[in-house]
């Protein structure tokens, strides 16, 4: 194979979403301010920025004022104030909303903005490369490259042109060497590089396991007269059962727009669960439907979110590099948001490493963490600290003491609770689970997961080796079949994975339809014997959301 060159910067970036290119910004921005010239560039893995953006998305401007205090003039597509919070919990068929007096704070978004956060981070992407970063998108980061000492000196972008067979084809291209004084990973939840980063330095010990959610999503344009811009509705209760950490969003954009999505924690016990049907199922709750009727559908996604919190953080820096946003873990639960979090972070890091770029060393940025602690970001963290252990205690003894914790506590509580389990060693055999029988799609309120893959405007080129990868080809029958009825058919949102039989209905195997995958990481997460490793496809791969 051809030799790959290499390109030098102060500082690559992985990842140009929120986290990524807030970093970029502030470095930018710094270099500006202290005449000291920093070359950056960020690496994008989407066809272009934004395309592999997903979030529900209700936005604090907090660290977007921060960042760039003059973001209206510069007409950031915050265009939709919450001009309203319902919270309701929902039976099969009634619901119950409480009164605004008793909802928590985590829960009340006066002074946010509902918002699709692609099209933020387009708008981001267009800001960075005003102040002068290079955004390569269609490059996907597959491998952390080393010095002789075992430091980070950058990465390699995947090679193209790779066929299923693992050979160079016609149209084979050689990856490129990025190399850096800093590489910082912004890959978002469960980013793959950052997962091997976090094993080879050991980042994890003494943090608590990372818990996760799947995040469903569709965009639907309704009728007018039942659009309410900057209403936002949350949901718990039905249709997951009190056991099952989730709950929802209805979110009112502009232009009759409407984000709404489900989401379900990834250490739910019973494997016959599937968080697509369930998504579909609470659409068709009276409460819900009557905004979704005579309205059309127009777009789908998921992803997974991390939901640990502070106890789960890990080491954020190591030697030549340091880990930001949502590859970290910087998400709060309790209020469904990470955007702030993510471009707060990522400009704490730049902070750190433009002091230490500019004094001409290059050790770690402990400065990062160290600011991190001291910022508004820890404690709006620790005030949330408790949500999602409590939560993860069922529905009714959840709600009772986050009420408590929040409430009461105002979330300076004098205890800290752990997450004890992972989610991938929560599930339960199927002989101790009853299966659910979901409804059929009636293709007007719900669908089926081909057709919301279908909009979710996925692609692979399907001559490239399987980025879907098994540790043990065994394992998925012998295992997850025998003992959990494969629910690798269930857990992911994109009909990725099959079991297929002969013609007799003998002879079990898993067939992976990876064209299909939207990246979510679900499968890398819940396998239970983490048999699936995720790896990145060639870049350019995968869902491209519109306004998503």
């Amino acid at each position: 194979m051809s030799e790959r060159e290499a390109m030098e910067y102060d500082v690559v970036i992985v990842g140009a979403g929120p986290a990524g290119l807030g970093a970029a910004i502030r470095l930018k921005q710094l270099a500006a301010e202290k005449s000291h010239e920093v070359s950056l560039c960020v690496l994008e893995k989407g066809s272009e920025v934004g395309a592999h953006i997903l979030s529900g998305a209700v936005m604090d401007p907090r660290a977007l004022n921060e960042l760039i205090p003059d973001w209206k003039e510069k007409d950031a597509p915050l265009n939709a104030p919450v001009t309203e919070d319902r919270f309701m919990f929902l039976t099969e068929s009634g619901s119950f909303q409480v009164p605004s007096a008793l909802l928590p704070g985590c829960f009340q978004n006066h002074g946010n903005y509902v918002v699709s956060l692609a099209n933020v981070t387009r708008w981001l992407g267009q800001q960075a490369e005003a102040l002068g970063v290079e955004i390569f998108p269609g490059f996907a980061a597959a491998e952390v490259l080393f010095d002789d000492a075992g430091r980070v000196k950058g990465v390699a972008t995947g090679d193209m042109g790779i066929g299923r067979d693992g050979k160079p084809t016609d149209a084979h291209q050689p990856g490129m060497e990025l190399h850096a004084k800093y590489t910082f990973f912004a890959e978002g939840c469960r980013g793959h590089l950052g997962k091997q980063l976090q094993e080879k330095f050991q980042l994890r010990d003494g943090a608590d396991p990372q818990v996760y959610g799947i995040g469903l999503k569709e965009l639907w344009e309704i009728t007018p007269e039942k659009h309410q811009s900057g209403l936002v509705i949350h949901t718990a209760g039905w249709p997951l059962q009190s056991d099952t950490y989730g709950g929802s969003f209805c979110y009112h954009l502009e232009d009759n727009l409407v984000a709404i999505g489900f989401v379900v924690g990834l250490g739910y016990t019973n494997p016959y669960l599937n968080p697509y049907e369930e998504f579909q199922r609470y659409k068709t709750h009276p409460a819900i439907r009557t905004f979704l009727e005579g309205g059309k559908r127009i777009a789908y996604g998921a992803r997974a979110i991390s939901a640990g919190g502070l106890q789960s953080l890990p080491k954020l820096v190591f030697p030549g590099g340091c880990l930001i946003g949502d590859d970290a873990g910087f998400l709060n639960a309790s209020r469904i948001k990470g955007s702030h979090a993510a471009i707060k972070s990522g400009m704490l890091a730049a902070e750190a490493a433009f002091d230490v770029l500019q004094a001409g060393t290059t050790t770690e940025l402990d400065a990062y963490p160290a600011a991190f602690k001291s910022s508004w970001l820890h404690e709006e963290l620790h005030k949330a600290r408790n949500f999602k252990p409590w939560m993860s205690k069922g529905l009714y003894t959840g709600t009772l003491m986050v009420g408590i914790d929040q409430v009461l506590f105002r979330g300076k509580a004098p205890w800290t609770l752990h997450h004890n389990h992972a989610d991938h060693e929560t599930l339960q055999r199927k002989t101790e689970c009853t299966p659910i029988d979901y409804p059929k799609p009636d293709g007007v309120i719900t669908f089926d997961r081909m057709s919301s893959v279908f909009i979710s405007n996925t692609n692979h080129n399907e001559d490239q080796p399987v980025h879907l990868t098994l540790r043990n080809a065994s394992v998925p029958v012998n295992v997850n079949l025998e003992l959990y009825d494969a629910p690798e058919q269930r857990y992911c949102p994109a009909g990725v994975y099959e079991i297929v039989r002969d013609d007799s209905g003998a002879n079990p195997r898993l067939q992976i339809n990876a064209q299909n995958c939207v990246h979510c990481k679900t499968c890398d997460i819940k396998d239970p014997t983490q048999n699936i490793v995720w790896v990145t496809p060639e870049g350019g791969g995968g869902p491209n959301y519109p306004n998503m």
